[in-house]
């Protein structure tokens, strides 16, 4: 299982995101360009130590984190979606892809992902953090494939 985000702006939701992959098994993947400096001290305050522990891969653009992911199944996190993270039924090698913070991901992006998923909320509001969003997904993507850590 492995996170994506396409193109963060958030250095604290990165190094969260990156804390939650060390602690889970779940490999990242950067897609740049992203808001903020790699060498940003706001991602390790946030990933902590963790950041040793969590397998990262950072890619120039879309085009090559397709190369390199390959086939594996690309299941992208949008509010646009009608379809419940909650009754998808996801496999051990998918790919849980997150757009950036502010817009998403363009439909250029989605077009190329095989499935689009929502996390339920409350109709009243927009959208959940991203690393709150990640943890909610991956967590689900394990439980159902029987791939929690012990």
């Amino acid at each position: 299982m492995r996170i994506a985000l396409f193109e963060p702006e958030i250095a604290g939701n990165v190094g969260a995101i990156l804390r939650l992959g060390a602690c889970f098994g779940a490999a990242v993947d950067l897609i740049e360009p992203m808001g903020f400096e790699w060498d940003d001290r706001r991602v390790r305050r946030t990933a902590m130590d963790y950041i040793d522990h969590v397998t990262i891969a950072r890619h120039a653009d879309f085009d090559a984190f397709r190369a390199a992911v390959g086939p594996r199944r690309l299941v992208l996190f949008t509010t646009k979606s009608h379809e419940s993270a909650y009754d998808f039924r996801f496999e051990a090698d998918d790919v849980l892809l997150f757009g950036k913070e502010s817009a998403g991901v363009p439909a250029a992006v989605a077009d190329c992902c095989h499935a689009q998923v929502r996390i339920p909320m409350r109709p009243q509001v927009r959208s959940m953090n991203l690393a709150t969003s990640a943890a909610l997904a991956l967590g689900e993507a394990l439980r159902q494939t029987g791939t929690l850590p012990g």
